[in-house]
């Protein structure tokens, strides 16, 4: 039987450690292809596709974003909601030092460094979701419920059409 290796990432280990249930589904990665071309390759619709954005507070507080993949971030709505000035995305080289995950494959979950955690409140109105499995071109899916479950983000609204 041929069956296809997956990654073991610290998201699937942490994944596994809590007993979350998920799917794991690989798809050829594509440099600047985001959340439309993996959304493409999985036959699945790109808003329940979720970004794991890490940004960064004028202080340089680092912390997670998870938004639908069809959705951009007001930063300037985040910003207000957490009360503070500015809200910007992290220089990718510092993205993967705080994650400990490279960007293209940057998962929520078993994470380098403990960081808040925000969340599209819309997210949790989806059956089921797929975010990076700590891995280039390897998606988990789940349902969000389990995501609330393990992360307990913040639940934000600060999505804007893309």
């Amino acid at each position: 039987m041929n069956k296809e290796k997956f990654p073991i990432t610290p998201a699937i280990r942490l994944l596994r450690e809590y007993n979350i249930p998920f799917t794991s589904h690989l798809y050829p990665y594509e440099e600047r292809g985001g959340t439309a071309h993996s959304a493409h390759c999985l036959s699945v619709d790109e808003h329940c596709v979720i970004k794991t954005l890490i940004m960064e507070d004028e202080r340089r507080r680092p912390l997670i974003m998870l938004m639908h993949g069809d959705r951009k971030v007001s930063t300037k709505e985040l910003a207000r909601q957490l009360e503070v000035k500015t809200i910007t995305p992290c220089d990718p080289a510092v993205a993967d030092k705080h994650s400990g995950y490279r960007v293209g494959g940057t998962s929520p979950f078993g994470v380098r460094k403990p960081m808040p955690v925000y969340m599209e409140a819309s997210i949790l109105g989806l059956p089921r979701i797929y975010l990076n499995g700590g891995k280039r071109g390897f998606l988990v899916g789940l349902a969000p419920t389990e995501v609330q479950r393990l992360l307990k983000p913040t639940l934000v609204q600060v999505a804007i059409e893309d």
